[in-house]
């Protein structure tokens, strides 16, 4: 006797790209960037978590346009601020911001960012960091219990399976810098 064996032909898994936007609290907009292979799990998925923490999901556009991408590179504290904010300038940099610590970070259209970090670099400026991130154009100052639960909902949403990135235009309080 003969037993045949039918074995289905291996499934295919599509993955896609997908931006979700909404509200946490203080009123503060998030972006979710993900990659899933299936959309209204990952939606269910982020709406439970942004409810948890007394947000909402959007619709697609509805923070977006609060938004702008740049290329970021994070420079330690140097000793000639002038010069290296010259020469950023000079590569084609759009910005340079003082960051924490006396550290700063030149900013750049994404798509200049090579070349910007290539000639910054070939004078001795090399980056601590790069990368390409979303720059918030209005900023929501939290305070209080808003505090904690936009830190709450961040670290949560990067735990999701699949979250890339997570953006917010929210600011901590000096009254929040203290508590924490």
């Amino acid at each position: 006797m003969i037993a045949l064996v039918f074995t289905p032909p291996p499934q295919t898994v599509s993955i896609e790209s997908a931006r979700f936007e909404g509200y946490g609290p203080g009123g503060a907009a998030v972006i979710v960037d993900c990659l899933t292979d299936n959309r209204n799990r990952a939606v269910a998925e982020l709406r439970h978590v942004f409810r948890k923490y007394g947000g909402h999901l959007g619709a697609p556009g509805s923070v977006a346009y609060l938004f702008k991408p740049v290329g970021r590179m994070s420079y330690p504290a140097v000793s000639d601020l002038a010069a290296l904010r010259k020469l950023a300038f000079d590569a084609g940099a759009e910005e340079v911001v003082s960051a924490t610590r006396g550290s700063l970070e030149v900013l750049t259209d994404p798509w200049e960012i090579a070349a910007v970090r290539a000639r910054l670099s070939a004078v001795g400026y090399t980056p601590a960091s790069c990368d390409v991130t979303e720059r918030a154009s209005a900023r929501v100052v939290l305070s209080g219990e808003a505090v904690e639960r936009m830190r709450q909902l961040q670290a949560e949403l990067r735990g999701v399976e699949g979250v890339k990135g997570v953006y917010s235009n929210a600011e901590i309080s000096d009254e929040g810098v203290a508590q924490l």
